[in-house]
């Protein structure tokens, strides 16, 4: 309750306000959150690690926005000396939000070690 009236009152001030959740665990179905408080946001954002072809890479999904629609695509997301490079959907995979994704498909459309498409 204490939440939902702090974030009302920054709403109404005209205060962007993120909030960070961090999940136990690193990779796996057992991660797991000590609060949910999913239902305040109005848009829900998950990165996940996971593994594949050998290195530990991080996917992106928007799985919950309260005004508009969104792309429900998981895509992978890399910092590099660019800046923040997101990759194609990963529609080659399944189950990466598990973090522990089975490839399904044909050539890997990831991002390389540069930030690039592979």
């Amino acid at each position: 309750m204490h939440m939902h009236e702090l974030l009302a009152y920054l709403s109404r001030q005209g205060v962007l306000t993120i909030l960070i959740v961090a999940q136990y665990g690193l990779l796996g179905q057992s991660m797991q959150t000590p609060v949910d408080i999913t239902y305040l946001a109005d848009t829900v954002i998950v990165l996940r690690y996971f593994e594949a072809a050998g290195e530990v890479k991080q996917a992106l999904s928007v799985i919950k926005k309260r005004k508009g629609s969104h792309e429900r695509t998981i895509r992978e997301m890399r910092f590099s000396d660019r800046g923040l490079r997101i990759g194609r959907p990963l529609h080659e995979f399944r189950g990466i939000l598990t973090g522990v994704p089975v490839f399904t498909g044909g050539k890997e459309q990831m991002l390389n070690t540069e930030g690039d498409y592979a």
